[in-house]
């Protein structure tokens, strides 16, 4: 019990209520509003909850204002610069970077599992072959329970970690699995010698007839884009997934539910609607018509938004972004974009949103879906790809929090409450009479 407290006062006659205030190791103090219903019988009204902390967690920490992403108290800055993809994902799932030998081993125990069962192809076949990738990963991740029954029991913490493991595998293969079906092209077997990034660029972009050559610079631009989208504190899809898994469910169809949740324009699908603004600013006269778009931007009565820029968290330069840009540029100088129109464009509207006083006065900053959308782009990987990618990158920070959660003394069934405005208790009349 914290001995620093709050008291709450009413001004209909209730009693004052004491609450604990409690105290992380960094960040704003929390008020533990737990006893509020049993003291008297009030629920607290937070829509979107915005102000409040529905768990204690030891893994993610944002400060909006300094524009700060730690990952298990390490800066997203030097992990995005030092570290894989994988050792990010064991720091996730475990704590701690790997030394040396535990890296060697995570990365040989996620290399055994990159293939998927045989008859999952089969499954996708039920899909049109122009149905959304976001769509077919879902009943995809879905299905995995149906396939790997072994791993399937939440609370069993072996199983956990297995499915855990599967899961980060196996996801790449998933994603490279749905992108060739929607363009009629065959499966691409995994190849274990590759790194997690080159093996997915593999798998995504080779053909049984010509081998994929694999661009160190781009294999580098993917696997910082799966570091800094691997998790982001308590956000909708997080939060969707802790909730799915509170009611015992097993791990996949958690997952299944985060990927739905991430599928979302205002969520995961943020970088796709970037690239979607460009497409159409292109298609209305590009760098000559950008003056025109932006005054429409600032307009109140225009419906017109940039997208890609500000963020609901950061009110300052997200610090994803700041990585992300850097990539962006090596990534167009190495694939020789960088004058392409579509491009050039988006590079105009980073230019103003920097310059103008407009953006800078509100913090408008370009964020990570900006320059993401840009760099997989550039890559060659098509827009409608876009979510499934940052679902792949996602999926361990989602398991760590499902890990953390099960694993949580004081976790319960999530049930939050509602303030009814419906209409008040009433009688059924017979239907002559309605």
């Amino acid at each position: 019990m914290s001995d620093r407290t709050v008291t709450l006062t009413f001004s209909d006659g209730t009693a004052p209520v004491t609450f604990p205030l409690l105290s992380g190791t960094i960040g704003p103090d929390v008020v533990d509003i737990r006893p509020l219903y049993a003291k008297t019988g009030h629920f607290t009204y937070d829509p979107g909850f915005l102000s409040t902390a529905s768990c204690s967690s030891a893994i993610t920490f944002i400060d909006g204002d300094k524009g700060e992403l730690l990952y298990r108290g390490y800066p997203i800055d030097e992990l995005a610069q030092r570290c894989d993809f994988l050792e990010v994902c064991h720091l996730l799932l475990y704590g701690e970077l790997p030394s040396a030998a535990q890296r060697a081993d995570f990365v040989t125990r996620v290399t055994e599992h990159t293939m998927v069962n045989e008859q999952m192809q089969f499954f996708m076949r039920g899909f049109r072959r122009d149905a959304h990738p976001m769509s077919v990963l879902t009943g995809l991740v879905a299905a995995m329970s149906a396939f790997y029954p072994d791993s399937i029991n939440l609370n069993d913490a072996h199983q956990r970690d297995i499915s855990a493991i599967r899961l980060i595998a196996k996801m790449p293969t998933l994603v490279a699995m749905a992108y060739k079906y929607s363009v009629g092209q065959p499966y691409m077997y995994p190849r274990n010698h590759l790194s997690y990034a080159a093996n997915f660029m593999r798998m995504m972009f080779a053909t049984p007839c010509e081998d994929y050559v694999v661009n160190d610079v781009l294999v580098r631009a993917l696997d910082r884009i799966f570091i800094l989208h691997a998790d982001h504190e308590q956000n909708a899809s997080t939060s969707t997934v802790r909730l799915c898994a509170s009611s015992g469910t097993n791990p996949f169809a958690a997952i299944a539910a985060g990927v739905a949740c991430l599928w979302g324009p205002a969520h995961g699908g943020a970088n796709e609607a970037a690239l979607n603004m460009l497409y159409e600013l292109q298609a209305e006269g590009g760098l000559a018509k950008i003056g025109e778009f932006i005054a429409k931007v600032k307009d109140k009565n225009s419906n017109v938004r940039l997208m890609g820029f500000g963020h609901r968290v950061y009110k300052n330069y997200d610090p994803r972004a700041k990585l992300m840009r850097e990539t962006c540029y090596e990534v167009l100088e190495a694939t020789g974009l960088h004058g392409d129109p579509l491009f050039r464009l988006a590079m105009g509207l980073e230019k103003i949103a920097l310059e103008d006083d407009y953006f800078v006065s509100r913090k408008l900053y370009p964020n990570v879906d900006f320059y993401s959308g840009i760099v997989q782009k550039a890559i060659g990987i098509p827009v409608s790809l876009f979510t499934a990618i940052f679902a792949l990158a996602r999926t361990v920070g989602w398991i760590a929090q499902l890990n953390e959660m099960i694993t949580d003394p004081e976790y319960k069934i999530g049930r939050p409450r509602q303030l009814y405005t419906g209409a008040a208790r009433r009688s059924v009349r017979p239907i002559a009479e309605r």
